[in-house]
């Protein structure tokens, strides 16, 4: 076809065909076609018949406009054209396009699949950047498929159970499980194994899921993904994705010197993005197809260098019909080789970015600036106002965000009802945020650290892994989003807190009016590794060697077969720098000097005057004490102990109610003679002021402790009444 025909044929005859196809109600002008037959001379001759169907349709478009609706052959059929019209003739986008879609729009309550592989500790923490973007900008319900090992499947699972996002609906699959299909292929991409997963997809997925956009974790989305799957489209038989082509010269082989990369059509494609037609995949026997394409081009190649991108495209070189081709700026690539700003012309034209870089945001692009404040908003967004529900669809009623809901005792008259709704808050953790290696003892008398901290102790944590230095940490971090990433840079940082492998951090973001001090406990507690925990606090730091001493007492006082809670003695200093004792001895000596104190010796004696410190002072064997009112030590005990109780937040009791529980489950308190732990001074915490300040906290903590003790004389009968009678 000429340009002067497809001027003409644009003007006229083939802009109503597509109009009336589309369901758009713009005519043909009878009035100005003599003008225009005048302009085109004999070239309109060979469009006579086109024009008449067009004129005869006009009857059949009225009956059409009525009914609003056409068929998927003709839409799609119509729409490729317009977009091979546009193309050619580089018409904007903007001319009677938008005419066309907005007749396209998606069902609110159609569900968007979503699969992504993510294995390994850092792949579950960069994914979230994604998760907000999607979440960000969607209006549809949402389903993700996450392929992944079981470090993944636990962080991510207990994240959007505790993130209670509507409308929202997340299943998994154990990689483990298909390895053998794929472990057979030499991979050199660093993704190992997981990055040829999406190979067998149609294997791995629900066999009632006819279609998914698989996604890379390092991609942000700057647009509603439904504009995405609404793309699905295009894929009519025979093709079975939908791909951006590649970015950079890497299929050229043009790279470097005797770089000999897989075959490719052309500049190939990238695979950080796909539209997958999974139940064409089936039906062609997909796996089959690609298997033998694989094993071809391994006799010459021997391995595989982006892993399961130079598989699709070897299959693509061969079979060129399958592949659908995306608009590029769909996966806009940023790494070294690309040449990403050839694909858009305004940054508004720019619906996905891929980071597909190890530079990550140092990659070179002249709106660099733009992508990288982009992505860092999505990174620090507090992924907590996600939970707002934008569309209410009546098979989705049932996922209803507990956040809005409230037991049926909770009165919101009630002067204490802050305190009370912080026990049922659901906040959002993300386990495991770094990695974490943990080898289990062959003794079974190992014992973890268990504390929480909140971003204003975060200076404490490198004292700690030198005074714990050969045993496993489990903490409790609160924090905000933009903390958490604070927190982040800080590890990575320090060259004493990255070597440390064997200390989990648990993230619990920023939520509610106090600071959920036993729900932190809790959180840490229940990801210990090792029978037995030390339950203690941030700015405590152990005595040097007190790791292998506990797992000498662990065995010596047969802890295993007996209920013994070991008591490790507390002190305190008033000095934010001292030479710290090296052994019992030397703590003694500082104690009589005055530069040392017995725990809280100033202010609330109460809570460690049980410990009996003359009798440590002389003791050179462990001893029983008795529990009394308002004891709270720090123990050593097995890790299936009470929990803390979650009514308590804040300031006050909070150790106190789970020290009362272990004594109403009939536990021993045993005082190791040569352990002890020191207190180092901090600014006090917003909760104590709070205490402090306001009657309405105290009184309220009050009703609180008295409900606790006779909620606890009720769980463990006559024997508990003792702790009612206390007050």
């Amino acid at each position: 076809m000429t340009m002067t025909a497809v001027k003409i044929h644009w003007k006229k005859g083939l802009l109503l065909l597509f109009i009336s196809t589309c369901l758009i109600c713009l005519y043909f002008s009878k009035t100005n076609n003599s003008q225009h037959q005048r302009n085109v001379g004999p070239i309109l001759d060979r469009n006579l018949d086109l024009e008449k169907k067009v004129q005869d349709s006009e009857h059949e478009n009225q009956l059409l406009k009525t009914q609003l609706r056409i068929s998927q052959s003709q839409l799609q059929h119509t729409y490729e054209l317009y977009e091979q019209l546009k193309e050619e003739r580089n018409i904007s986008s903007s001319v009677n396009q938008s005419d066309c879609r907005s007749k396209l729009t998606m069902p609110k309550c159609e569900v968007i699949h979503i699969a992504i592989v993510c294995a390994g500790h850092n792949s579950s923490r960069e994914v979230i950047t994604l998760i907000k973007s999607i979440l960000f900008y969607r209006k549809n319900p949402l389903h993700f498929h996450f392929i992944s090992d079981e470090i993944a499947q636990l962080t991510l699972s207990t994240l959007f159970k505790t993130w209670d996002l509507p409308g929202l609906e997340v299943s998994f699959y154990l990689a483990e499980t298909y390895k053998s299909d794929v472990s057979w292929i030499p991979n050199k991409h660093y993704s190992g194994i997981f990055g040829l997963m999406k190979l067998v997809f149609m294997k791995i997925l629900p066999k009632d899921l006819e279609k998914v956009i698989v996604l890379d974790t390092d991609i942000t989305f700057a647009r509603d993904i439904a504009e995405l799957w609404q793309l699905f489209r295009h894929l009519t038989s025979p093709k079975l994705f939908g791909l951006v082509e590649n970015q950079s010269d890497w299929y050229l082989g043009t790279i470097w010197k005797k770089h000999n990369p897989w075959p490719a059509l052309g500049r190939g494609y990238n695979t950080g993005l796909i539209l997958l037609a999974l139940d064409r995949l089936r039906q062609i026997d997909w796996m089959k197809m690609w298997r033998l394409i694989a094993e071809k081009e391994l006799m010459s190649l021997l391995s595989t260098s982006l892993a399961d991108q130079d598989i699709f495209n070897a299959v693509i070189k061969n079979h060129p019909h399958i592949v659908y081709n995306l608009p590029c700026s769909w996966n806009v690539q940023l790494s070294e080789h690309t040449r990403s700003e050839l694909c858009y012309t305004e940054l508004s034209d720019i619906q996905a970015i891929h980071w597909n870089s190890p530079l990550k945001l140092q990659v070179k692009n002249k709106h660099i600036d733009f992508f990288r404040n982009l992505y860092l908003s999505f990174l620090e967004y507090d992924g907590n106002l996600l939970r707002r529900e934008l569309f209410s669809c009546e098979h989705l009623n049932s996922n209803i965000s507990t956040q809005e809901t409230k037991p049926p005792d909770l009165d919101e008259s009630d002067e204490c009802y802050d305190f009370r709704r912080e026990r049922i808050l659901m906040h959002r953790t993300h386990l495991y945020y770094l990695d974490y290696e943990y080898t289990p003892k062959p003794d079974g008398n190992d014992v973890t650290l268990v504390a929480q901290l909140s971003m204003d102790r975060l200076q404490m944590l490198e004292a700690l892994c030198k005074h714990w230095d050969a045993g496993p940490m489990s903490l409790a971090v609160y924090m905000s989003d933009a903390d958490a990433q604070q927190f982040l840079i800080y590890v990575q940082t320090s060259e004493i807190l990255r070597s440390r492998k064997d200390v989990s951090y648990h993230v619990v973001y920023k939520d509610g009016q106090f600071y959920p001090v036993n729900h932190l406990r809790n959180t840490a507690l229940n990801e210990v590794k090792t029978p037995y925990v030390f339950l203690a606090d941030i700015d405590f730091l152990p005595m040097y060697g007190l790791y292998n001493y506990l797992r000498k007492m662990i065995s010596t006082l047969d802890v295993a077969n007996t209920n013994k809670a070991l008591v490790v003695p507390a002190f305190e200093t008033l000095h934010y720098r001292i030479n710290f004792p090296k052994s019992k001895t030397d703590l003694l000596h500082m104690l009589d000097m005055g530069s040392l104190f017995t725990f809280r010796y100033h202010v609330w004696q109460k809570g460690h005057a049980p410990t009996n410190f003359p009798k440590w002072r002389i003791s050179t064997m462990p001893y029983k004490i008795q529990w009394d009112t308002d004891f709270e030590p720090y123990i050593v005990i097995k890790k299936d102990c009470p929990q803390y109780d979650k009514r308590f937040v804040g300031f006050g009791w909070n150790k106190v109610a789970q020290i009362m529980e272990i004594d109403a489950q009939g536990y021993e308190f045993v005082v190791l003679p040569n352990a002890f732990i020191i207190h180092m001074p901090h600014t006090p915490s917003f909760d104590i002021a709070k205490f402090r300040s306001s009657s309405t906290y105290r009184k309220c903590l009050k009703i609180l402790k008295d409900e606790f003790r006779k909620d606890l004389s009720k769980k463990y009968g006559f024997g508990a009444l003792k702790y009612v009678a206390t007050e």
